[in-house]
C-alpha cells in the first residue's frame, strides 16, 4: 500500500463545488472547446481520427458546453435528445477513441462508474459518493508526498487523485 499524504496549501480542507475561474481553467485546458464543426473536422484528422458524422455530431455535444464530465450513459442520452442516430457501443468507442487522442481524459471512480472529462491537463477530482457529482480540484490547492518511485524501466505519467464526499 502507497502512503500518500494530501493536504491544501492552505491547510484547509475544500469541499465546495468549482469556482467560475476553475471553469474557466477547465475550458482552457479543453482542447476542442469553442471550435466550428469546420475546425473539429480538422482536429480530428489531426489527432488521427476520421470525422464522421457521429463523431462530429458527438463532439458538438461533448465540447460545446464548457469543461465538464460526463459519462456514456449520459453522452447517450443528450445524444438521443439532441436526434443523434447512435448506438451505444458507438458511444463508447468514440469516448475511448477520443480518449486515445488525448481529447479526453478517463477518470475511473469505481469498477462500475467511468466519467470522460473535457479537462485534460493535469488535476484531480472531488466526487460525492452520495450525488455521483464529480468536479474538479485545482492543481496549486493540493500537493501529493510520498510517491513510490517507479521500476527502473518506467516512468510516472499521471496521478490520478479522487477525493470522494459524503453529506454530514
Amino acid at each position: 500500500m502507497v502512503n500518500m499524504h494530501l493536504s491544501t496549501n492552505d491547510g484547509s480542507q475544500n469541499s465546495s463545488p468549482q469556482s467560475d475561474a476553475t471553469a474557466q481553467q477547465n475550458d482552457a485546458d479543453c482542447p476542442m472547446q469553442n471550435l466550428s464543426r469546420e475546425e473539429v473536422t480538422k482536429y480530428l484528422r489531426r489527432s488521427g481520427l476520421r470525422p464522421t458524422r457521429q463523431r462530429i455530431a458527438l463532439s458538438d455535444l461533448l465540447f460545446g458546453q464548457g469543461g465538464r464530465h460526463i459519462t456514456a450513459e449520459a453522452l447517450l442520452e443528450e445524444a438521443v435528445q439532441a436526434k443523434v442516430p447512435v448506438s451505444m457501443a458507438t458511444i463508447y468507442n468514440t469516448l475511448h477513441h477520443f480518449t486515445q487522442a488525448g481529447l479526453l481524459r478517463e477518470v475511473a471512480v469505481d469498477g462500475a462508474k467511468t466519467y470522460f472529462d473535457t479537462n485534460t491537463s493535469n488535476h484531480h477530482h472531488f466526487y460525492h459518493e452520495d450525488t455521483g457529482h464529480i468536479y474538479d480540484i485545482e492543481t496549486n490547492d493540493m500537493e501529493v508526498i510520498g510517491i513510490p518511485t517507479p521500476p527502473a524501466d518506467q516512468e510516472i505519467w499521471r496521478i490520478d487523485v479522487i477525493v470522494r464526499l459524503k453529506d454530514k
